[in-house]
């Protein structure tokens, strides 16, 4: 890859403005108007993975939250503010959980690597971890860090589902569906975790099935 200074962003977007006002006039113009997406994405901050490009959505179209390994706990005032606004402002009917295989902070917390201040985040991990350690024990070791990617989504669709906002949104009767998914970034493709949830009741047949379902994948 050619060796990218800072100053080189200055240039790379105006080509990158120029070049998109040529191939799609008016294109800067739609963007001022307020944003209406379907779709949020809490992933991961890894930079081989934009939501965007890997989804094919255009600007505006996706709202986007992400942070350390795409974890989402009821501490966090950040992730939850995201999915509030997003759920409550802007009216997401979907909202994409989505780890990454050979996630670093996923092996981090799989090999109990210190990293530093980040380790109190990855302790969450962890905790994923432990609570699935009879799994992660009966799967081959090459294979357990992808393994733990999955389940890590899977338990936080299922903290995005029990938070408050959630709840509320739900019980008002708002049509908002949860989905676990996994992107490769070895070939480019996300898979389908089938941890979908559209509401409270859902949560523990699809909870145990998607559960089963990593247990088939990696075994």
């Amino acid at each position: 890859m050619p060796d990218i200074q800072i100053h080189d962003l200055f240039a790379h977007n105006r080509a990158w403005a120029a070049q998109m006002e040529r191939d799609r006039p008016g294109f800067f113009t739609s963007l001022v108007k307020q944003q209406t997406p379907k779709f949020m994405w809490i992933g991961c901050s890894d930079s081989r993975v934009p939501a965007n490009q890997i989804t094919g959505l255009e600007p505006g179209e996706v709202f986007v939250h992400r942070n350390v390994a795409n974890v989402v706990v009821h501490s966090d005032l950040n992730a939850l503010s995201a999915i509030q606004f997003a759920v409550d402002m802007l009216k997401v009917e979907h909202i994409m959980v989505v780890g990454h295989y050979r996630c670093g902070g996923v092996l981090a917390a799989l090999n109990n690597q210190r990293v530093g201040l980040a380790d109190n985040w990855i302790r969450h991990i962890q905790d994923v971890r432990d609570r699935h350690r009879g799994i992660l024990e009966n799967i081959a070791p090459e294979k357990r860090g992808d393994a733990l990617v999955d389940l890590n989504v899977i338990e936080q669709v299922v903290n995005v589902c029990v938070s408050t906002v959630m709840t509320d949104a739900w019980a008002k009767g708002q049509n908002v569906t949860i989905h676990g998914w996994a992107f490769g970034v070895h070939d480019g493709l996300l898979q389908d975790l089938h941890m979908t949830v559209s509401s409270h009741d859902s949560i523990e047949p699809v909870y145990r099935a998607a559960i089963e379902g990593v247990m088939a994948t990696h075994s």
